[in-house]
């Protein structure tokens, strides 16, 4: 049976896991805002949840990964550590998360991933930047170098 590795959605949607094969991360914690996702992760954390950090090489992987998928702005630090966490039991885990972002990447790591409520994506894709004024394409940046029109997040190209 699999490892699984809890993103916040799991105990904001009320997910039910199998306590003692999940583990999460500290900061998950953090973003656990109402008082039901609070009650469900101290509950599984009192039914076996582990709580475990990352190694420094995985999220050294996943930091590398999602720069070149261009993810990386789109990720929370709980989202790297949640995917640093994943990598490190790679071969024995499965991601949950409903998270686009943190699909991608976890795809392109070689990660299994189970969608918590939403469907899972398709595809992996790579992103760059789109200038909304000119509609020339940049590899990052928020603004324009050209025009100095505000840039949008666009497909570059799929793997």
């Amino acid at each position: 049976m699999p490892l699984y590795i809890a993103d916040s959605a799991v105990f904001i949607m009320g997910k039910p896991v199998d306590a003692i094969r999940t583990i999460t991360v500290p900061s998950v914690v953090e973003e656990l805002k109402s008082s039901e996702s609070k009650l469900r992760f101290d509950l599984a954390r009192e039914q076996g949840l582990g709580v475990e950090l990352p190694s420094r090489e995985a999220l050294e992987r996943v930091a590398e990964v999602s720069g070149v998928s261009k993810d990386r702005e789109e990720l929370s630090l709980t989202d790297v550590d949640v995917l640093a966490k994943a990598y490190d039991l790679k071969e024995e885990a499965v991601l949950l998360t409903d998270d686009y972002a943190v699909q991608n990447v976890a795809n392109i790591l070689g990660i299994k991933v189970e969608p918590v409520v939403q469907k899972k994506i398709k595809d992996v894709l790579i992103w760059q930047k789109v200038c909304i004024g000119c509609k020339r394409k940049f590899d990052s940046g928020d603004i324009c170098p050209v025009c100095g029109s505000p840039m949008r997040k666009g497909r570059k190209r799929k793997l």
